[in-house]
């Protein structure tokens, strides 16, 4: 799967979540599946809430970086532009983040994100999300992403 995450310039790269320039981070990878995004991760054994299963935290961070991934995706596709044709993508930020737990999430099965972006702003972006593991729906959320205002940048 061609990621958006494997698109953003080093500067960009640094999120625990989605950096993979983050060596301690999840590394979390987010494409196009038909017309939702999708988001694949296995957890790690410290990633328990309690033995079995998956804590619930790591769930949030999934949604919030499949969100904001999932804004990347949709804007660079408007901007007519796909991931791995070399284009930088525009980078989002979180502006707000809701998740409601359905039901446990097991430990060691892959859980997958699947999202549906709505453009609600030309600079904003709302994305719903749920996470299954197996199939078994385990969490829902929604992440509404604002582009990356330059401020972000740390000029050193």
């Amino acid at each position: 799967m061609k990621a958006i995450q494997d698109e953003y310039p080093d500067d960009f790269a640094w999120c625990y979540g989605c950096g993979h320039l983050n060596n301690a981070g999840h590394h979390f990878r987010t494409g196009w599946k038909e017309e939702q995004t999708i988001t694949i991760y296995s957890p790690k054994p410290e990633h328990l809430a309690l033995p079995g299963f998956v804590y619930g935290g790591l769930v949030a961070s999934l949604i919030d970086c499949h969100g904001t991934g999932s804004a990347a995706l949709a804007l660079h596709r408007k901007n007519g532009h796909e991931p791995g044709e070399g284009v930088e993508p525009p980078r989002f930020v979180t502006a707000s983040l809701n998740v409601n737990f359905l039901k446990p999430t097991p430990n060691g099965v892959a859980l997958k994100a699947i999202g549906t972006v709505q453009e609600i702003h030309p600079k904003k972006f709302k994305v719903e999300t749920e996470v299954y593991a197996n199939d078994t729906l385990c969490a829902r959320g929604e992440v509404v992403a604002v582009v990356m205002p330059s401020t972000f940048l740390k000029n050193e």
